[in-house]
């Protein structure tokens, strides 16, 4: 799951990026579920997922993946967009990673409850196993590994990072036309 770029699309507003950051874990209507600013976090994890699936360079690195992935391949590109993030850390955020990872691991400690109940337990895990990793490609593996053991049904995510590797200039440049067009998509939803 790209945790990272949807809580670096979230702009400053706490609530927004606790909804964003959960947004995976969220079905069905929103309603009263949750306070107003984290459901519009929720919301704007939807659409970021929405617009970016039918984005071109989205498409464009979905059909450079090998067709033996095939409806995984958008989960696959989730987590290298997340990588490539990692990577370009500074051309997106003056922030330093690390200092990014310890403060909204704090926004979303202080909102813990506002989180699904599957969810809680995986704070841990995600703030220091997974974000610190998806800077590499093992890591990325890693994820992806994981991400296969928990599906019920048998699937080919496991070893998928060889197509990052093989595929990884272009699907950097594809990364970084998407990440552009998503930053500008996500600021002008929030602006709303």
């Amino acid at each position: 799951m790209n945790f990272l770029f949807h809580m670096l699309l979230s702009g400053a507003d706490e609530q927004v990026l606790v909804g964003n950051f959960m947004g995976d874990f969220v079905k069905g209507p929103l309603e009263e579920r949750f306070p107003e600013r984290v459901r519009l976090g929720v919301a704007l994890h939807r659409r970021i997922d929405s617009h970016a699936d039918t984005h071109p360079a989205f498409r464009r690195s979905r059909q450079l993946l090998a067709a033996e992935y095939g409806r995984y391949r958008g989960i696959m590109l989730d987590l290298f967009c997340d990588y490539f993030l990692a990577n370009d850390w500074q051309r997106w955020s003056p922030e330093p990673l690390p200092a990014y990872l310890a403060r909204t691991r704090g926004i979303i400690d202080r909102h813990l409850y506002d989180l699904p109940p599957e969810m809680r337990r995986l704070v841990p895990t995600i703030f220091e196993e997974l974000l610190p990793s998806y800077g590499t490609i093992e890591g990325i593996g890693g994820a992806l590994a994981r991400m296969s053991a928990r599906l019920s049904r048998p699937n080919p995510l496991k070893g998928g990072e060889r197509e990052l590797r093989r595929h990884h200039g272009a699907l950097h440049d594809e990364f970084s036309v998407l990440a552009a067009d998503l930053f500008a998509f996500a600021g002008d939803y929030l602006a709303e």
